[in-house]
């Protein structure tokens, strides 16, 4: 059995759509306007974006995206910070890890 998509409330539908490809390498493959988009990542999981005003997530929530390597780790980090956001350096803890506020309301960790 596998998770097969999950589904994010966020306060802005076009910025975290731009983020998640940028970065993430993750793939829109529906929208209806700026209230909704479903995305792929490489393996086909689903994941989607719904527009809502007020997006208050519990402080520990997250989404997380594996990477092979501390390199690949790195060099995410480096582009997020280059771009602007603030971003704590990856550190040892139960992986090799950072996380980055997303627009729309909601943190991402990255990890190997």
């Amino acid at each position: 059995m596998k998770l097969h998509h999950l589904n994010l409330t966020v306060t802005d539908v076009a910025a975290s759509r731009a983020f998640l490809e940028k970065y993430f390498g993750m793939q829109c493959v529906s929208s209806r306007g700026n209230g909704f988009v479903a995305m792929f990542d490489d393996d086909h999981f689903v994941l989607t974006l719904m527009k809502g005003t007020n997006v208050q997530y519990p402080a520990t929530f997250h989404i997380g995206f594996p990477q092979e390597n501390e390199d690949q780790v790195n060099m995410i980090y480096q582009r997020l910070k280059e771009d602007g956001f603030e971003v704590e350096p990856p550190q040892y803890s139960h992986g090799y890890t950072f996380y980055v506020e997303a627009p729309g309301g909601f943190t991402v960790e990255v990890l190997c």
